[in-house]
């Protein structure tokens, strides 16, 4: 626990929460641009290259080969970072997550109002009928998912080349604009589009919490370089 963030957030009444890939590597779920990611290792194909929307309609099978291995860590469970979140919000405090992640770990710790950019493994459509089916049934098939109308299942998740969804990126915006304070978490503001969302805040408490710097630390008002999950892991009772 940092005891000036705990001071902001005590001050704040619309905290918004931006967060990437190092709030979910507490649960397990590896960061795709860290040394231990999944960036670093061996595969046939870059991973870059592999999710991306060219190489899924080029080559599916080996598409849903590495997003079955790689991607759907369907038994992690939210940390302590996850869980202060949700309590803030039904505190009533924080009025959102923004978040770069794709586990859905947010709202199965308890969060309600997640603007996810690039979308959820959790929710998955026939591109031919559009019929819904759950990340297990996609964990669980062979090959490329199939629905029974013999269209091919895609992840509802943004896969390069491809662009965000404009619902989802006009309320993180309108969201992050209208917060008296922004905490941006376990991300390194590498990925665009969203790394440029945290610039519509115009406030004076942006507290930036990540392992190494980033290209707002130098605008900052409280920089904590830390575990996530030991910072914001004030756990509630």
């Amino acid at each position: 626990m940092n005891q000036a963030l705990e001071e902001m957030i005590a001050r704040s009444e619309r905290i918004v929460f931006f967060g990437g890939a190092g709030v979910s590597t507490e649960s397990g779920i590896p960061d795709f641009r860290s040394v231990d990611g999944l960036y670093s290792q061996s595969y046939d194909v870059p991973p870059e290259t592999i999710l991306s929307h060219y190489f899924f309609k080029r080559d599916p099978d080996t598409f849903f080969r590495f997003y079955r291995e790689k991607m759907l860590a369907l038994d992690a469970k939210p940390n302590a970072a996850h869980r202060r979140l949700a309590a803030l919000e039904r505190e009533g405090k924080l009025k959102a997550v923004v978040t770069q992640n794709i586990d859905g770990l947010h709202q199965a710790a308890g969060s309600k109002r997640v603007f996810e950019l690039h979308g959820s493994v959790h929710r998955n459509y026939c591109q031919k009928c559009g019929a819904f089916f759950d990340a297990q049934h996609v964990k669980n098939s062979v090959g490329v998912p199939r629905c029974p109308c013999g269209g091919i299942i895609k992840p509802d998740v943004v896969l390069y080349e491809e662009p965000l969804d404009q619902d989802v990126l006009q309320g993180a915006v309108e969201a992050i604009m209208d917060a008296d304070m922004l905490i941006v978490g376990g991300t390194s503001l590498a990925v665009w589009p969203a790394a440029a969302l945290v610039d519509y805040y115009r406030g004076d408490r942006l507290a930036l919490i990540n392992r190494e710097p980033t290209r707002v630390s130098g605008r900052a008002n409280l920089v904590i370089t830390d575990s996530i999950g030991a910072v914001l892991g004030k756990e509630q009772v």
